[in-house]
């Protein structure tokens, strides 16, 4: 990853942004999930054109899971980066439950707004 970034967590706007030069250069948006347990359930990834090919989507999957690991909390995600990062990383990214999984995909289907 480019030196100079900064990830932080936007934990009001569900976001997780990395910065360069205080700029927004990536992200990670994500919903709260509570039942059947707490979890994260990012579901978009993008990295602005100019900062592709930098690591940024990588490190912000990286620290999603080091976040919700902090917390004591699962991973549930839907957004296609993140399951990929997670399927090449099973050292950092525990597998979730069925039923966290299914629990995430109803709560998208009842409420669009949280994709």
């Amino acid at each position: 990853m480019s030196s100079g970034i900064e990830i932080r967590d936007d934990r009001a706007r569900h976001v997780l942004e990395a910065l360069a030069d205080r700029e927004v250069v990536g992200q990670i948006v994500y919903f709260m999930l509570d039942q059947p347990e707490p979890a994260l359930v990012p579901v978009h990834t993008e990295v602005v054109p100019a900062h592709e090919g930098e690591g940024i989507a990588g490190s912000l999957a990286r620290e999603l899971y080091a976040m919700a690991a902090r917390e004591g909390i699962a991973v549930a995600p839907l957004c296609p980066y993140v399951v990929k990062w997670a399927e090449r990383h099973p050292d950092e990214a525990p597998v979730p439950s069925g039923e966290l999984v299914a629990a995430a995909l109803d709560k998208v289907k009842s409420d669009p707004a949280a994709w």
